[in-house]
């Protein structure tokens, strides 16, 4: 926690020190883009060094067990995990136990399941090739920055709170408008994020395994997924597909471990990270209505709309557009970025997506759920067998994931969560 508050505690003064003496109201990259990941990392390691050295192996949820580190690593480890050059600018985040099986060179086994259940450990290869992997997340790139170059400048979401715009447009064309302007804002964090995957891959990291059919993944690391994103029908489904790693460790390092109300603490969090600039908070904020509106909705009516699959297309198509339309909506501040443009925008829909959540929250009642570590605990991880034999290895010398049972099960316990 010591760890946790200063690293975070040092990342927000170096927001301070960007937004309000460089440049308030612009979004750059400059070092401040760097230190986040680097929180990440720092923050993450910390917590997995906690969980594998200073608790009890029960009191562990299956994620953290899996991600566990049993030793403490080297200066040298430690440097090499926080500043290696494939990830020091864009990230994207890994765990630790990840980055050193890659850098130690040792193969990866998958066990696959068969329809019988049994485990078949087929397609072991040391060095498979990213070389397809690479390509086709460069051309997503390309593709990204050209919509980006084209098609983004052309529907600025500025126009959104345009005097004129907002007085002589049409509700339906005020919301169209909404919906294409934030999703023409994406593509750049497309172009980064896959830019950045891609260079992992192309020194050799970001493997996940094979599939049944022996065809290579190269998703380990990978922070989006596009298609969910722009198909997505819920608010949760939209939000575990983007910037999936800083989603990961939002959820290990706060969510798993909040004692209380750790929807809000976590949203909190991730608007601390992002920064200062007071459209983040009221991004995030939002977010806080409408996912526990969304979760309400979802928990009490979505039962009755899945028996018949006529009934339940219309219910993907009703809700994709909801969906897109309340992300939309969420995001405008975080784009916007100050208080008074957030609010105009927000006082222009009459603040209509915050009272019909505060509404729905009202009026359905929110089931208690479980957390995201907890809900998985009733299948026995495949890393649970032998617990002895794991135990005694992990007294040697080397780092418990130095030996090819740790890694094996290590593995297949992050592409189990990867699928997840």
């Amino acid at each position: 926690r010591y760890c946790f508050v200063f690293a975070l505690g040092y990342l927000t003064v170096c927001q301070i020190t960007r937004v309000y003496i460089f440049d308030y109201g612009q979004y750059s990259a400059d070092f401040s883009g760097p230190m986040m990941i680097i929180t990440q990392k720092i923050t993450s390691l910390a917590f997995e060094i906690h969980d594998g050295m200073f608790r009890k192996n029960e009191d562990l949820t299956p994620s953290q067990r899996c991600l566990a580190v049993r030793r403490m690593p080297s200066l040298l480890e430690y440097l090499s995990y926080n500043c290696n050059f494939m990830g020091i600018l864009a990230g994207p985040l890994c765990s630790y136990k990840d980055y050193i099986t890659f850098i130690e060179g040792r193969s990866y086994q998958l066990q696959q399941s068969e329809a019988n259940g049994k485990e078949d450990t087929k397609y072991e290869q040391t060095d498979p090739s990213p070389n397809i992997a690479v390509a086709q997340k460069l051309l997503i790139c390309g593709l990204s920055l050209l919509f980006h170059m084209t098609v983004t400048k052309t529907l600025p979401v500025e126009y959104n709170i345009d005097d004129n715009f907002r007085a002589t447009a049409s509700w339906p064309v005020r919301l169209f408008y909404l919906y294409v302007s934030l999703m023409a804002a994406r593509p750049k964090y497309y172009f980064a994020w896959t830019l950045a995957d891609a260079i992992n891959n192309a020194a050799g990291f970001g493997f996940s395994g094979y599939d049944k059919n022996g065809v290579t993944h190269w998703d380990l690391i990978s922070n989006l997924r596009i298609q969910q994103i722009e198909f997505s029908t819920s608010f949760k489904m939209f939000l575990d597909n983007w910037n999936i790693q800083t989603a990961l460790w939002l959820k290990r390092v706060c969510y798993e471990r909040a004692t209380f109300s750790p929807t809000i603490q976590t949203f909190i969090l991730s608007a601390i990270w992002h920064g200062v600039y007071p459209g983040y908070y009221l991004t995030f904020l939002t977010g806080v209505l409408m996912t526990l509106a969304a979760r309400a909705i979802r928990n009490n009516i979505r039962h009755y709309f899945v028996e018949s699959p006529a009934v339940k297309l219309c219910y993907d198509i009703v809700t994709w557009m909801a969906t897109q339309i309340a992300i939309s909506y969420t995001v405008v501040p975080f784009v916007l970025l100050s208080v008074k443009p957030s609010f105009t925008f927000y006082s222009s829909c009459y603040f209509c997506l915050h009272a019909a959540s505060i509404l729905v929250l009202l009026v359905f009642p929110l089931k208690r759920t479980q957390k995201g570590s907890k809900k998985h605990e009733s299948i026995p991880p495949v890393w649970s067998k032998n617990l002895e034999e794991e135990n005694l290895l992990q007294k040697n010398n080397h780092s418990t994931t130095n030996n090819s049972f740790s890694q094996k099960q290590e593995i297949t316990c992050r592409y189990q969560a990867l699928k997840q």
